[in-house]
């Protein structure tokens, strides 16, 4: 294992584009100037110290949706968020040598490069992408609960693919469209057809308020809940019947206490 970390770190240096590349905006995301419509930098400092703090346990008896305050239709009330605009992989990676190793290898690079760098970096099949693609084109929406300490966060989720948005939900309802992201995931279909893996890049926007670790897990979170067939009957619960959704259920299949 420790000799497949240093090959993997031998050609990361080789495959991955310079650093000085990657950062030739003054953003080191993998999403283009003015994503997420057009923000000041006060106004992200301003909505990052209002983030929502862990709540206490909720007592199982009030976990009906509209225990977190009026039901909307969130398909309508997130309609107007502006489409994010994807950077190219080839600003990451060099795409014309990695063509010539193997999934494996590719995907130990992809991960390599992203560690410690306030990044995440992992891969999925494409027929999982695909898979989840499809699904989303019905159910773009979810909430997902981030544990920390002796509480939880939860995230809103809005799954536009090749995105993924998350927001703090209180924000979230409290601002509409115009919230912040705490994070975002960007999927990369370049090596779906030629090599079956999609790439997948998360990038932290609120770095003091979600580490690394904490990034992925809401990732591969919401993959799961999107990918597993029992879990994605609460996805479409949520946005097809949500007055019938109950939050219970998703901290149940996280194995997270309800009450």
């Amino acid at each position: 294992m420790a000799m497949m970390h240093r090959i993997s770190s031998r050609f990361s240096r080789c495959l991955i584009s310079p650093m000085s590349t990657l950062l030739h905006s003054d953003s080191s995301s993998s999403l283009g100037r003015h994503s997420y419509n057009t923000f000041s930098l006060q106004r992200y400092v301003q909505t990052a110290d209002t983030q929502e703090k862990p709540k206490k346990m909720i007592s199982g008896n009030n976990m009906k949706w509209g225990s977190f305050g009026p039901c909307r239709d969130y398909s309508k009330f997130a309609s107007g968020f502006t489409p994010l605009q994807q950077k190219p992989l080839s600003s990451i990676l060099d795409i014309e040598r990695a063509k010539n190793f193997s999934p494996e290898d590719l995907a130990d690079i992809w991960d390599d490069y992203h560690l410690g760098r306030g990044h995440i970096g992992v891969t999925m099949k494409a027929k999982l992408y695909h898979l989840m693609k499809q699904r989303a084109d019905t159910c773009r929406h979810f909430v997902v609960p981030l544990w920390k300490g002796n509480g939880y966060v939860t995230m809103f989720v809005q799954v536009q693919m090749p995105h993924i948005i998350f927001t703090g939900l209180e924000d979230y309802k409290a601002r509409g469209t115009q919230a912040a992201p705490y994070l975002t995931a960007t999927y990369f279909t370049e090596f779906a057809e030629t090599k079956d893996m999609v790439l997948v890049r998360g990038d932290v926007v609120f770095t003091s308020k979600l580490t690394d670790e904490e990034a992925q897990r809401l990732i591969e979170n919401t993959q799961a809940f999107y990918l597993n067939d029992a879990r994605y009957k609460l996805v479409e619960q949520f946005n097809k019947q949500t007055h019938d959704f109950e939050f219970k259920d998703v901290l149940k299949a996280l194995d997270l206490p309800v009450g």
